[in-house]
């Protein structure tokens, strides 16, 4: 197939970012995945490549650092990470360098997992990191920039997060009461944030914030 992409993707370790491996896998708009990880993600593909190291030192991969769409999954819990230096060096620092690096090696799409609630100025210190992780990455000005707001993400994880399988199970009670503006807080799919993250690098629409409302949307038809 001509005009086959390349891929980057960050954080193919975690839930959604195995998810869209395993997308962009069956996808044959994508001749090859670029997989940046701490460690090896266990999928096995001749269309990746993996390059496994340090990634608060994104920047020893810049010659590697090569694509057309950049998919950050990127993404910390204060239970797993309780430093908040180490936490924001990972939530904050590794998509803003990764957005960087988009920008200094023309990459002209870069897709990136927020949060709703994601503030600049907020008192929560998480809510804080996300907003200003944002910031960053649209400062770059990459032409093409998505950032994902999702409310709580389900799926089937490989660590047990108890809080977030009670919240989810009380969300998944409410789902059908949150219409309109409220729809933004219904608990999302992994699969449908992976499928939504692939249709915006493919439609390219204007760029920015895409809520929780609207990747429920996106994300729909996979």
């Amino acid at each position: 197939m001509s005009n086959q992409k390349t891929a980057i993707v960050l954080g193919a370790t975690g839930l959604t970012g195995n998810l869209l491996v395993k997308r962009l896998l069956t996808d044959d708009s994508y001749a090859f995945i670029k997989l940046f990880s701490r460690k090896a993600c266990g999928i096995g593909s001749p269309k990746i490549k993996e390059f496994i190291g340090d990634l608060l030192h994104l920047e020893h991969f810049k010659d590697d650092f090569s694509a057309d769409e950049v998919f950050c999954c990127i993404g910390t819990t204060s239970a797993k990470t309780k430093d908040r230096a180490t936490y924001k060096a990972i939530d904050f620092g590794i998509p803003a360098t990764a957005a960087r690096m988009a920008r200094e090696n023309s990459i002209p799409t870069f897709l990136v997992i927020s949060s709703i609630g994601a503030n600049p100025g907020s008192k929560i210190f998480y809510s804080r990191t996300k907003g200003e992780m944002e910031q960053a990455v649209l400062g770059e000005k990459v032409p093409h920039t998505y950032i994902l707001r999702p409310s709580l993400i389900k799926g089937k994880r490989s660590e047990s997060r108890v809080g977030e399988s009670v919240g989810a199970a009380v969300l998944n009670l409410s789902n059908l009461f949150l219409v309109g503006r409220l729809k933004n807080y219904r608990a999302i799919e992994a699969d449908c944030i992976a499928a939504a993250m692939i249709n915006l690098a493919k439609s390219k629409p204007p760029g920015g914030i895409v809520d929780s409302g609207k990747l429920q949307e996106l994300g729909r038809d996979r």
